[in-house]
C-alpha cells in the first residue's frame, strides 16, 4: 500500500487491500470450525457441552426445514461465547454479518432476549425481553429460532449430526462471493463508496484470474 493513513488510500490501493482481505476471508469457514471446536471445553454443568448444544440446535433447524443459511446461523450462534459469554450474540452476529440477510443477523444479534423467555425468574433476567421487538419484521422467524430449535437443544438422547455434517454448509455461505453479494445488495459491509469498491475489487480479481487485463 502506498499510504500511511487511510484518507490517502487510493482506488488502486483499495483494490489490492481488498484482493488480500479476500485471500484472508477464503480460510474463514476453517477459522469458524475451530471456533466451534473450541466449544467443546464449554459444558457449563449443562447436560451437553456448548459443542454439542450448538450441533443440536443446527440439527433440529435441518430437520425443521430451515435454509442453510439458518443451519449455519443454528450451528454457529453461540460461537462468541469462546470469548465472551455476556456479550457472545453480538459477536456471533457480526462475524457472520457480511455472509448472511439482514434478517438472520438481527435473529443471532438477539438472540440472548428471547431465550430469556425460558429462563427461570430466579437467573435475574427479565423474561419478556422479546417484547420489545414484537414489531420487527423478523420477530416471528426469532421465535421460531429461540423455542422451536435454541432452547430445546441440550438433550443428550436426541440423535445429533455431526460437525462434519454441517462442514460444507459453512464452506458455502462463509464463502467470498457472499460478501461480495451482500455488500452489492447494500447489505452489512455499510457505505456506498466501499461497496462501490467490493464491487470494482471483485471485477478486476475476476479479470486477472482470466488472464484479461484488468483495465
Amino acid at each position: 500500500m502506498s499510504f500511511i493513513r487511510m484518507d490517502a488510500g487510493t482506488d488502486e490501493d483499495w483494490v489490492r487491500l481488498e484482493r488480500a482481505t479476500d485471500e484472508w476471508q477464503a480460510g474463514l469457514a476453517q477459522r469458524i470450525k475451530a471456533m466451534l471446536l473450541q466449544l467443546k471445553q464449554q459444558d457449563d454443568e449443562m447436560a451437553i457441552d456448548q459443542l454439542e448444544h450448538s450441533l443440536q440446535t443446527a440439527t433440529r433447524a435441518l430437520r425443521g426445514g430451515a435454509s442453510e443459511e439458518w443451519v449455519v446461523a443454528a450451528l454457529c450462534h453461540d460461537i462468541g461465547t469462546g470469548i465472551s459469554r455476556d456479550n457472545h450474540a453480538a459477536i456471533a452476529a457480526e462475524i457472520m454479518k457480511p455472509y448472511v440477510s439482514g434478517e438472520v443477523y438481527e435473529v443471532v444479534r438477539s438472540h440472548q432476549e428471547f431465550q430469556r423467555a425460558h429462563y427461570h425468574e430466579n437467573h435475574g433476567k427479565s423474561l419478556g425481553a422479546r417484547r420489545l421487538y414484537q414489531k420487527e419484521t423478523w420477530y416471528r422467524s426469532a421465535v421460531r429460532f429461540s423455542d422451536d430449535w435454541d432452547q430445546l437443544s441440550f438433550d443428550p438422547a436426541y440423535e445429533t449430526l455431526s460437525l462434519d455434517d454441517f462442514l460444507p454448509m459453512v464452506e458455502r455461505v462463509f464463502a467470498p462471493e457472499r460478501r461480495y453479494a451482500q455488500a452489492a445488495a447494500g447489505g452489512a459491509r455499510g457505505g456506498s463508496r466501499f461497496r462501490r469498491l467490493l464491487i470494482k475489487a471483485k471485477k478486476t480479481i475476476s479479470r486477472s484470474k482470466r488472464g484479461e487485463s484488468p483495465l
